[in-house]
């Protein structure tokens, strides 16, 4: 689900507990937890409902003034359903960051990582890009997404979702301008750089 930043920032703040989106099909899960990017929230239902159903109680809890300002604002084709999905901002920190900042690395979670850059690196059509991808990032902080994809012979886009998928395990960190590694990514790539040296004087048993 894309969360666009009158969205965001209405979740943010509050003003927002409702969101409607047409779709082909539902592209959020009751009960899973996403991030907005500046929050995570929790779904808390999914419906399909009819557009002459909507009212001007759930119009003010999506953040618009109108059932007409609602309606006229939804994206796609008009013969697709529509959905009204209720979210409920989590408070607490991201989890991500507070991973991101375990700089000090035990061998099981030098295990855990490594397994799971494999499978992302097996599961890719692009074959093993995430060893590569880290040390771009190391080399060039702060370095446009768009430098960075074209030293890697990728589309921006491309790049950037790939890029993410490593901030999930907390290796990465967004900045204004492009990106850098995290405590916890400086670590794990200093164990791909020096092997065994690493695993032994680097990693807490």
């Amino acid at each position: 689900m894309r969360f666009e930043q009158r969205l965001r920032d209405g979740i943010h703040s509050g003003a927002i507990v409702v969101a409607f989106r047409r779709w082909k099909r539902s592209q959020v899960v009751p009960g899973h937890r996403y991030r907005t990017g500046i929050d995570m929230v929790e779904v808390e239902s999914v419906d399909v409902v009819e557009p002459s159903s909507v009212d001007a109680a759930q119009a003010r809890e999506a953040g618009y003034a109108s059932v007409d300002e609602l309606l006229g604002d939804l994206r796609g084709d008009p013969a697709l359903p529509v959905y009204r999905i209720r979210l409920r901002r989590i408070d607490g920190p991201d989890p991500r960051d507070e991973l991101a900042r375990a700089a000090r690395l035990t061998e099981a979670d030098v295990a855990a990582i490594t397994a799971r850059l494999a499978r992302m690196d097996r599961s890719s059509s692009r074959g093993a890009w995430t060893e590569a991808v880290l040390g771009l990032i190391a080399d060039r902080p702060g370095t446009v997404s768009t430098v960075l994809a074209e030293t890697m012979g990728w589309e921006r886009q491309d790049f950037k979702l790939h890029v993410r998928r490593l901030k999930e395990l907390g290796l990465t960190i967004s900045l204004e301008v492009g990106y850098r590694l995290s405590p916890r990514g400086e670590s794990y790539l200093s164990y791909l750089r020096t092997g065994e040296r690493y695993r032994r004087d680097g990693c807490a048993r």
